[in-house]
């Protein structure tokens, strides 16, 4: 059976041996082409605005004012980061710009609570509290509202998330579940990609970049239309070059995805509303298939008004859509809509409540090629629909101590209706101390993959879609956040998770018959994902801030994880407890920022890494750095250098483990970068 080397998100992700020299391409010259409209004198003024804005960055913050950064994830409702009562990390759009952050993974190493191992030049493996791997399906991931988890595997395609760095106000990390908010699959961890509104993003912005591994180049243009409209419009392209496997062979993995998009902000008195949308095709190289082609596009819109007396109401809608081809291989379409609506509000003097609904259907197709190893979805085109309803409560049980209650209802296309709860209880000790505690129910809904997919041989059926149920955790967590003076902050998290139902690989018994649909005209005796293994896992999470000096900020994370999976009784162990991930005992980062005077800045950041044991991978210390100097106020240059202390590393093994859809790792290479950003 070769599951082991299917395709992440269908998308073959081998790699070869053969010798072969790496290939170099440029940028199409087509790909960063914007129309520049015509600045009118009140542009220009809204432009310098922001400017002035622009220049009050983080950087001007205190460790004090940054810890009472507002943030919206964990209750779905504006609130100090200070009062957040669940282990959460903020990587502000400012660390992302300092530390040269390009591509989304990139900017997600910066969170000190994630796990982020390199597979291919294309796919990484990201996620929160273990269970990483390809397709990790464990960790829900938004942007702008939007999420971008498949349901192929329940996973994400990072190589479609591309956000410019720009562009970007905050991402929000939060490890540990959300389901009580979020929904299904917000099992270990929450991502909230948030971007800025466009009035903060004006005038016209080119950058170009150029390294030994990549190349990039974007063009972005903000104005105005009177008072209370603002837009923004942008285009941009990169390519990124073959990496080399373990033995030093071409992995055939080079590819560059153009992208453009828009955002339009409309401020009428109480009132938000937000039209956005991005659209991209480009092309990713395979060494055993013709180049597969990916596009996408996705539309925005949302409604938020403010109540007299202080209810809001929130209607937020998306459509999405992603493509992926390869010529003689395979097919995938999937189109998704969704509507959501919340209302917040007070209810006497103690207690503030949101509540909510929303529907999603997406319309999903995948169709791969016949082979000798064939592999399908049975029906091969299906619609998922989605509906929930929740409802969380905030009590103040004392000026110090507040009660946190919440539940979602969510029905599953797959298993039915879940209850997800959530109960979470915080100290406000002092106004620099804040203990926490919580205990949550989240499930991992059943995918395509789990329920669908075929694999046959000739005539004989290797693996079959079964009856496979939600993957469910009941997870306690307990944390203390503090600034133990002004100019340190101080986060600890512990947690300890019990899993039940886990997926496993399961024989039948008796057989299977044949499927006419699909050519197969003999059954077997196949393989089925089951709920065969159980287990819990536990850990900690520590990290902060310490302002040395005025011009110099140190920033250490560490968090260490034990995990203790076991198969139930009876349960086949085929492909043993590999299959629920591959995760390191511990990670270790320290960053350092420093301006080194009013214009220059340099950025260092060294982690440490423990070995993974399946597919294995040796433990590994590196270091990047950047130096950036603000040339003027309309021009800044930087250098940046990747993985400095080895020129090559593993980060994610070298072999894919049986029944692990995921493929074979390369190595991370030592790279440099050099980009130049100038505002027109």
């Amino acid at each position: 059976m070769v599951v082991g080397a299917m395709q992440t998100g269908g998308r073959q992700r081998s790699h070869g041996v053969q010798q072969v020299p790496r290939r170099t391409e440029r940028l199409g010259p087509a790909t960063v082409a914007l129309l520049l409209i015509s600045i009118s004198s009140s542009t220009i003024t809204v432009a310098n605005r922001a400017q002035a804005a622009e220049a009050m960055d983080l950087r001007d913050l205190s460790i004090e004012d940054l810890s009472n950064i507002k943030i919206s994830s964990v209750s779905k409702r504006a609130e100090p980061l200070s009062d957040a009562a669940a282990s959460i990390y903020v990587i502000s759009g400012e660390a992302i710009r300092r530390a040269g952050a390009t591509s989304v993974p990139e900017m997600l190493r910066l969170a000190p609570n994630l796990q982020v191992a390199q597979i291919t030049a294309q796919g990484f493996a990201i996620t929160a509290r273990g269970f990483n791997g390809s397709s990790s399906d464990k960790l829900l991931v938004l942007i702008d509202g939007r999420s971008v988890y498949t349901p192929f595997a329940n996973g994400v395609f990072w190589d479609l998330q591309q956000v410019l760095p720009d562009d970007i106000e905050r991402i929000e990390v939060i490890s540990g579940p959300g389901a009580t908010l979020w929904g299904a699959n917000a099992v270990n961890g929450v991502i909230n990609i948030i971007t800025r509104r466009s009035s903060d993003t004006q005038g016209a912005v080119l950058d170009l970049g150029v390294g030994n591994l990549e190349r990039r180049a974007s063009l972005q243009y903000g104005g105005s239309l009177g008072d209370a409209v603002t837009y923004r419009v942008y285009g941009s392209d990169f390519y990124y070059g073959d990496s080399a496997t373990a033995t030093g062979t071409n992995a055939h993995d080079h590819w560059h995805k153009p992208q453009g998009g828009f955002r339009l902000d409309w401020s009428p008195g109480n009132d938000a509303v937000t039209l956005q949308g991005d659209y991209y095709k480009g092309s990713e190289a395979s060494p055993v298939t013709a180049n597969q082609e990916i596009t996408g596009h996705n539309m925005i819109a949302r409604w938020n008004h403010r109540f007299d007396g202080g209810s809001a109401l929130q209607v937020h809608a998306y459509y999405d859509h992603i493509g992926l081809t390869a010529p003689h291989a395979f097919a995938e379409d999937l189109s998704t809509y969704d509507l959501d609506v919340q209302h917040s509000f007070t209810w006497g003097s103690r207690q503030q409540i949101v509540w909510g609904a929303g529907y999603r259907i997406q319309q999903d197709s995948f169709a791969l090629a016949p082979a000798a190893v064939n592999q399908f979805f049975d029906p091969q085109s299906r619609r998922l629909d989605l509906d929930n309803l929740f409802v969380q409560d905030s009590v103040a049980l004392l000026p110090l101590l507040k009660l946190i209650l919440g539940a979602k209802v969510e029905d599953d296309p797959y298993s039915g209706g879940q209850l997800l709860p959530n109960v979470r209880l915080s100290w406000k000790v002092t106004d620099a101390d804040l203990l926490w505690s919580a205990v949550s129910r989240a499930i991992r809904a059943p995918s395509r993959l789990d329920r669908d997919f075929f694999q046959t041989q000739g005539p004989l059926t290797l693996l079959k879609g079964g009856d496979f149920q939600p993957e469910k955790v009941i997870a306690y967590e307990m944390g203390y956040r503090a600034r133990p003076g002004p100019g340190a902050s101080l986060s600890i998290s512990a947690y300890y998770n019990q899993y039940q139902d886990l997926r496993n690989a399961e024989v039948t018994v008796g057989g299977f018959p044949p499927i006419p649909s699909a050519g197969v005209t003999s059954g077997g005796y196949p393989i089925m994902f089951g709920n065969g293994m159980q287990g819990d896992t536990y850990g900690v999470e520590l990290w902060g801030s310490y302002q040395l000096t005025q011009w110099w900020r140190l920033d250490p994370g560490f968090n260490w994880l034990h995990k203790n999976l076991r198969f139930k009784a009876g349960a086949s162990t085929i492909g043993g407890i590999e299959i629920a991930g591959d995760d390191p005992t511990y990670q270790f980062s320290l960053r350092s920022s420093m301006n080194l005077n009013r214009d220059v800045m340099l950025d260092l950041e060294l982690r440490s890494i423990a070995s993974l044991p399946a597919p294995a991978s040796a433990s590994y210390t590196e270091l990047d750095a950047r130096l950036g100097w603000a040339v003027s106020e309309r021009l800044q240059v930087s250098a940046r250098g990747s993985n400095l202390l080895h020129s090559h590393h593993l980060e994610f093994g070298t072999m894919p483990v049986p029944l692990q859809v995921g493929a074979n790792g390369v190595q991370a290479e030592r790279s440099y970068y050099i980009d130049i950003r100038w505002r027109l």
